[in-house]
């Protein structure tokens, strides 16, 4: 029977520029009052406490997980999607900029590509490049990231090309449970297992890729 290994992925807590709906990628924006507030009312499941931690460079992510009890390492591969240009817009402003431009990049999915800035394929493969790593060292391991890393991550594990609405409704204030397997393939294991109680959600019925 194939053996698996379980990878475990938080993003971190809110930024005023999440509160204000503003694109968030690379600008290295902290915790906003209300998000250290929400994050110390977090509590990890005790189940992952012994993973091996990474943690996004950026230090709303680092924030996180030091609010969390953490002392994770600092793993560049979990930074955010490069947003180019439209790092910092509201998307009513990029839409009154490009036009109908924006609507059709946003339609392209895996292959959007914002002006000076990376795809979400090129994100995934990213991620997929640590999957590798956390696979060979055979340890089970959590990320304390970002949005898009964690939807790169389903869309490893469902085939989610990103043009459609995401195979499962993530809760971006608890904890989703990845499987990797020796062949390579990642599944859903467990979605919306919730940090203040450490509740499993329902476990999806995600196809392997």
């Amino acid at each position: 029977m194939p053996t698996t290994i379980p990878v475990a992925a938080i993003r971190h807590g809110p930024t005023d520029w999440n509160e204000q709906r503003r694109i968030q990628g690379r600008a290295d924006r902290p915790l906003s009052r209300a998000g250290r507030e929400t994050v110390s009312g977090w509590a990890l499941p005790a189940e992952l406490a012994a993973f091996d931690w990474y943690v996004s460079p950026l230090s709303r992510a680092r924030e996180t997980a030091s609010l969390l009890g953490l002392d994770p390492v600092v793993e560049p591969a979990l930074i955010e999607m490069d947003w180019g240009e439209w790092d910092g817009a509201k998307g009513p402003d990029l839409r009154a900029r490009y036009g109908d431009a924006f609507d059709r990049e946003l339609a392209r999915g895996l292959d959007m590509r914002p002006h000076g800035g990376e795809t979400p394929r090129d994100l995934r493969a990213r991620v997929a490049g640590w999957l590798d790593r956390v696979r060979l060292d055979r340890r089970p391991a959590g990320a304390v990231c970002h949005q898009g890393v964690i939807r790169a991550l389903l869309s490893l594990a469902t085939g989610w090309d990103m043009v459609a609405k995401p195979p499962v409704e993530l809760e971006w204030s608890a904890v989703q449970v990845f499987a990797l397997a020796d062949d390579g393939s990642v599944v859903l294991d467990r979605a919306n297992v919730m940090l203040d109680s450490g509740q499993p959600g329902p476990r999806p019925h995600a196809s392997r890729r």
